[in-house]
C-alpha cells in the first residue's frame, strides 16, 4: 500500500503504439474500459495554448474584450477608475495625492487581484526560459490582442509583464515591491483605490534579473521594433542592481500589523532571511552577466554560487527551483568561469542520483509514477518543478547516458497533472472542450466566485470559469479557519462536506470547491501565476 495515495496500483507499458488515433484501453474479463484517448504529436498543443491563456485573463487593466475573451468571459478594463492603478498612492500616506504614481498592467497574482514584485518579475523569467528551452513550438496565434505582430505570443506575455515592472521603477532604480488592488466579480466592477508599498531591495533585484533577462530575448529576435524596448531594460537592469547594491538590506513586508501595512495585499512575498535575498540577487547576476558581459557580475556570481544547498550538500529539490535553474543557466554561458561550470553541473547531476529523484523515478516508487516527497499547499507546483529537474538535464547537458530516462521522468509530472493521478482528475479548469473528462469545475478565484450565477462552477452557472487554469492541489494542512473552535459570529464552518481534502492520503486531499472564509477553499484549489508558468514551461517540452 502506498502512503500517499491509499493505493494500490498495476500499469503496463503500450509506448510500442505510435500510429495517430483516438484509443481506450479495454479490460476484457471485468468489461470496463477507459476514456478515450489521443496519441498524436501535437496532443498538447492546444492544451498549452490554453494554459497561456490564462494570463491573458489574468492581466490588470487589459479590456477582455469579446474578440480575445470569448463572450462567456468578456470584460471592459478593471482598476483604471479614479484612485486607482493610474493614479495609486503610497499605502502609509493616502491622503497625500503627491505620492501618486501610475503602476497600470501586471496580472492578477492568483485568485486575489494584487500584484507582488518579486513573485511578477519570476512569472516573466519562467516565460522567457520557456521560450527559451524550446523556441520552435512557439506561436502567434493564441488569441490574444498582440497576436499577428510577427513575436510568438508567449514573449508578448512576457513583455505585458515587463512593461508593467518597468512603471514601478523609481528614477534611483529602486523598484516598488507591492501593489494592493480592490476585490471584485467582474474585475472591472471593483471600485476600491489602490495603494502601493515602497521599494525594497529584493523587489529592486528582482525586476532587475527581468529586465535584463528581457533584454537578452527580445534582442535575439532581431526584431527592429523592440530596439528601443531593449535599450530602456538594459538600462533599467543596471540602474536597479546599481541601487540594490548601494541600498542590501532595505526589506518590506506587506500586510504585516507589526510593519503597519495590515491589508496591503495578502502574500508575503519578502525574503525571510539573508540565504533568499541573496538567491535573488545570484539569479539577477546571472542574466546582468550575461546580457553586458561584465566581470563585475560574473565574479559575483562565483564568489557566492556556493552557498547554495545544491552546491553545499548536492541537495537537488523542487522548492528551489528558480535557484537552480539560475545556476545551471550560467553553467551554460560563454565566457563564464569554467570550474564553476563544472562545479555546478557536478553538484545537479548528484543531487539528482538522489532517494527523491533518479532513484524514485527507476524504482516507479509513486504508484502513479510521479513521485514527489513532500505534498504541501500548491503541490501541482511542487509536481511540475519536479518535472523541470528532469528536463534540466537534457536542456543543460548534465548526462546524455540518462536523456531517455530524463524525458520519461519529466513528463510523468504532466500525465499526473493531465489526470494520471488517485482521482483520475484533470487539475486544469473547464477542459472539457479539449479532452478532459474528470477536472476542475470551479477554484478559489476572486471573479469566478462562489455563487457567482455566470462564473462560479461548470455545470452549475451559466459559464464556469475560462479553460486552462491550473489549481493549487492537493494540499494534506488544509485546515478550516481556527475562528471554528469558537463558531466564527455565526458563519457557517459545517456547510459542506471537507472529507476530502480532511483525512486523506496526501494525493486525495483534494476537493473540487471554492468556498470562501471560514473554509477558506484557498488552501486546495486556489490559482497562482506561479503554479501556472512552471506547469507552461514544463508542458512546452512535450509540444512540437
Amino acid at each position: 500500500m502506498d502512503a500517499s495515495s491509499g493505493d494500490k496500483a498495476w500499469s503496463f507499458d503500450f509506448s510500442s503504439v505510435t500510429q495517430p488515433g483516438t484509443y481506450y484501453v479495454l479490460d476484457v474479463n471485468n468489461a470496463v474500459r477507459s476514456d478515450l484517448f489521443d496519441i498524436s504529436d501535437t496532443v498538447y498543443r492546444e492544451v498549452l495554448k490554453r494554459a497561456v491563456r490564462m494570463l491573458f485573463y489574468q492581466r490588470v487593466g487589459q479590456a477582455k474584450d469579446a474578440k480575445w475573451a470569448g463572450a462567456a468571459w468578456a470584460d471592459t478594463a478593471s482598476h483604471v477608475g479614479p484612485g486607482q492603478d493610474h493614479e495609486a498612492r503610497l499605502f502609509s500616506d493616502k491622503g497625500n495625492a503627491a505620492t501618486a504614481k501610475d503602476v497600470w498592467g501586471g496580472w492578477f497574482d492568483a485568485g486575489d487581484y494584487n500584484k507582488y514584485t518579486d513573485w511578477t518579475a519570476s512569472y516573466v523569467d519562467a516565460l522567457l526560459h520557456a521560450y527559451l528551452e524550446n523556441k520552435s513550438i512557439w506561436r502567434d496565434d493564441y488569441e490574444i490582442p498582440e497576436s499577428g505582430n510577427g513575436i510568438p505570443d508567449v514573449l508578448d506575455e512576457a513583455k505585458w509583464g515587463l512593461d508593467y515592472l518597468t512603471r514601478l521603477q523609481d528614477s534611483d532604480g529602486s523598484v516598488l515591491s507591492i501593489v494592493g488592488e480592490a476585490g471584485a466579480s467582474p474585475p472591472s466592477a471593483a471600485t476600491g483605490a489602490t495603494y502601493y508599498g515602497p521599494a525594497s531591495t529584493s523587489s529592486t533585484l528582482s525586476a532587475a534579473g527581468a529586465y535584463a533577462l528581457g533584454a537578452t530575448v527580445l534582442a535575439s529576435l532581431g526584431n527592429a521594433s523592440l530596439d528601443s524596448c531593449v535599450a530602456d531594460l538594459k538600462s533599467r537592469a543596471l540602474k536597479a542592481w546599481a541601487w540594490a547594491d548601494a541600498n542590501p538590506s532595505v526589506q518590506f513586508l506587506n500586510n504585516d500589523a507589526a510593519s503597519g501595512s495590515s491589508g496591503l495585499g495578502a502574500g508575503q512575498q519578502e525574503p525571510s532571511d539573508d540565504y533568499g535575498r541573496l538567491a535573488i540577487k545570484l539569479e539577477a547576476s546571472v542574466y546582468l552577466f550575461e546580457l553586458t558581459g561584465d566581470a563585475t557580475y560574473g565574479a559575483f556570481f562565483d564568489a557566492n554560487y556556493s552557498s547554495r544547498q545544491m552546491i553545499k550538500s548536492s541537495f537537488v529539490y523542487p522548492f528551489e527551483e528558480s535557484t537552480q535553474e539560475a545556476l545551471l543557466y550560467y553553467s551554460a554561458l560563454s565566457g563564464a568561469t569554467p570550474s564553476v561550470q563544472t562545479a555546478i553541473k557536478t553538484a545537479f547531476a548528484n543531487g539528482m542520483n538522489s532517494t527523491d529523484n533518479f532513484k524514485a523515478l527507476l524504482g516507479n516508487q509513486d504508484p502513479y509514477l510521479a513521485y514527489m516527497k513532500d505534498y504541501v499547499w500548491g503541490s501541482n507546483s511542487t509536481k511540475a518543478n519536479q518535472g523541470l529537474q528532469f528536463a534540466d538535464m537534457i536542456t543543460f547537458g548534465i548526462d546524455a547516458s540518462k536523456n531517455a530516462d530524463s524525458l520519461r521522468g519529466a513528463e510523468r509530472y504532466i500525465h499526473y497533472i493531465h489526470g494520471l493521478n488517485p482521482l483520475g482528475f484533470v487539475y486544469l479548469s473547464n477542459m472539457y472542450d479539449y479532452g478532459a473528462v474528470n477536472g476542475v469545475n470551479t477554484f478559489y478565484h476572486t471573479w469566478f466566485c462562489d455563487g457567482s450565477k455566470l462564473w462560479d462552477a461548470v455545470g452549475v452557472s451559466t459559464y464556469g470559469p475560462p479553460p486552462g487554469y491550473l489549481t493549487g492541489g492537493p494540499n494534506p494542512s488544509y485546515t478550516v479557519d481556527s475562528c471554528c473552535a469558537s463558531g466564527c459570529n455565526g458563519n457557517s464552518c459545517t456547510s459542506e462536506s471537507l472529507t476530502p481534502p480532511e483525512g486523506q492520503p496526501p494525493q486525495k486531499s483534494y476537493k473540487d470547491f471554492n468556498t470562501n472564509w471560514p473554509l477558506d477553499s484557498w488552501q486546495v484549489t486556489e490559482d497562482s501565476d506561479g503554479y501556472q508558468v512552471a506547469y507552461i514551461r514544463l508542458l512546452s517540452k512535450f509540444v512540437k
